[in-house]
C-alpha cells in the first residue's frame, strides 16, 4: 500500500482565508477572530506597506526573471538586503526565498559531512532537515537550553581539527521561551565553536523588533544569524546576515542561491516598507507586547496552563489530541479562529491551542477570545 492510500491518514479541517490578513478575517465564507497568525505586527493586511508592492509592479514589473546569479539580480533584491543588514546591525545579507531555505543554505554550505553540530532538542523542523541534508555524521542533540547539557557535549567533542556548529532557534515557536543566547555564545567562544541562530519569531518582536541578536546586544558575536521575512515583517523570504566574508562566500557557493529564482518584486518592495516602518518607531512591537502581557494575565486568572512563554506567543496546553482538535472547532464555531498544534509539531501528549496576538488586536477583540476560550474551557473540562 501507498502511504497516500493509507485509510487510517486524518485529514484535517481545511480552512480557506478570503480576505487580508487582520484582527479579524473571513475563513471558509465567516467573520472570524485570527488568534492563529504569525502577523505579529499587522504588516500583512498594512495598507502603506501593499502601495510600496503595487508601485514597484508599476515599475518593474512582477518577476526577476531568472536566477540572481545570472540576470535576476534586481535593484529591489539588491536594495532589500543592504536595509537588512542595517536593520539587523550586520555587515551584509542574503535573501533568500524563504526561512525554511535559508537554514538550508547556512548549514549545507557551511557544514562537511566531517564536522560536528550540536542542535538544540527543539529547533525547528527546518533546522533538523538542513542537518539532514548536509549530511553531517557528526550530531549532538542537546536538552533544551541546559547549558551544562550543551557544555558536556562540546566537552565530549573535545578538540578536534573540523569546524562546531551550535545551532539553535531564538524564540522557541511552539513553547513561546527564548533561547539563551548570550551564555552560547559564551560557550562557543569558550570551546573554539561556531554559532547560529535562527531568528524567525524574534525579528519584529524582541529587540525593538530587531531581533534576539539586539536583545542580548551580541552584536559581531553570532556568527550566522538566520531570520524569516513572512512573520511579523508580513510578507514572504527569508535572509541570513553575519560579516561580508560569509555573505559573499554563501553568494558564491549556496545551490539554492544560485539554481533557484528569488523573491518577486512587489515582494521585495514589500518588505522595504515594512522595515522602513518599523525603523521610524516601535509603536507596533510595544502594543504587540502589551496585547501578549494581557492575554497572558487573563488565561493564567482563568486557570488555563500557558507553559513558559516568554514573548506573545501564547500556548494554551491540552495534552490531548482528539480534545485539541475539538477544542480548535468549537471555538471555530464561536467565530475564533485558533488551530490546534498536535503531533507531529509538538511531542505526543503536548498538542495546544497555540495563539498568537498581534499588535492588529484591540482590547475588546482580546476580550472577545477570551470569553469563548473560558466557556469552551469549562465546557470541555481543561478548566
Amino acid at each position: 500500500m501507498r502511504p497516500w492510500e493509507d485509510p487510517n491518514l486524518v485529514i484535517p479541517d481545511k480552512r480557506v482565508v478570503e480576505s487580508p490578513q487582520g484582527a479579524w478575517i473571513v475563513v471558509n465564507g465567516k467573520k472570524v477572530l485570527n488568534f492563529c497568525s504569525n502577523n505579529y505586527l499587522g504588516l500583512a493586511g498594512d495598507k502603506e506597506v501593499g502601495e510600496a508592492a503595487i508601485k514597484a509592479i508599476e515599475k518593474y514589473g512582477v518577476g526577476a526573471g531568472a536566477v540572481r546569479a545570472l540576470s535576476g539580480n534586481t535593484k529591489m533584491h539588491d536594495e532589500l538586503e543592504k536595509k537588512l543588514a542595517e536593520f539587523k546591525g550586520a555587515e551584509a545579507a542574503l535573501l533568500t526565498q524563504g526561512g525554511y531555505i535559508a537554514n538550508m543554505v547556512a548549514i549545507q554550505t557551511t557544514m562537511t559531512k566531517e564536522d560536528y553540530i550540536i542542535s538544540d532538542e527543539l529547533n525547528h523542523a527546518s533546522i533538523i532537515d538542513a542537518i539532514r541534508l548536509a549530511g553531517i555524521k557528526n550530531k549532538y542533540i542537546y536538552k533544551h537550553n541546559d547549558m551544562t547539557d550543551l557544555e558536556n557535549k562540546l566537552k565530549e567533542i573535545g578538540k578536534v581539527d573540523k569546524q562546531v556548529m551550535i545551532v539553535t532557534d531564538g524564540v522557541f515557536s511552539m513553547d513561546g521561551d527564548i533561547a539563551p543566547l548570550h551564555q552560547i555564545v559564551e560557550l562557543a567562544k569558550k570551546y573554539n565553536a561556531i554559532t547560529m541562530v535562527d531568528d524567525a519569531h524574534g525579528e519584529g518582536v524582541l529587540g525593538n523588533g530587531k531581533g534576539i541578536v539586539e536583545h542580548f546586544g551580541l552584536h559581531n558575536q553570532v556568527d550566522i544569524e538566520v531570520g524569516t521575512l513572512s512573520k511579523a515583517l508580513g510578507v514572504v523570504g527569508g535572509v541570513i546576515v553575519g560579516k561580508k566574508q560569509l555573505i559573499d562566500y554563501l553568494r558564491t557557493k549556496a545551490r539554492q542561491y544560485l539554481f533557484s529564482t528569488g523573491i518577486s518584486i512587489p515582494d521585495a518592495a514589500a518588505l522595504m516598507a515594512g522595515i522602513e516602518k518599523l525603523t521610524r518607531s516601535n509603536e507596533l512591537v510595544k502594543k504587540l507586547w502589551e496585547n501578549g502581557a494581557y492575554l497572558k494575565r487573563e488565561f493564567t486568572k482563568a486557570g488555563f496552563d500557558i507553559g513558559v512563554s516568554e514573548t506573545p506567543i501564547t500556548p494554551v496546553m491540552i495534552g490531548d489530541e482528539q480534545k485539541s482538535i475539538d477544542f480548535s472547532r468549537k471555538l471555530f464555531e464561536e467565530n475564533v479562529f485558533a488551530t490546534a498544534i498536535k503531533f507531529p509539531m509538538v511531542a505526543m501528549g503536548k498538542a495546544r491551542i497555540r495563539v498568537m496576538p498581534s499588535s492588529a488586536h484591540s482590547k475588546e477583540d482580546l476580550d472577545t477570545g477570551i470569553a469563548m476560550f473560558v466557556k469552551i474551557g469549562k465546557e470541555l473540562g481543561i478548566i
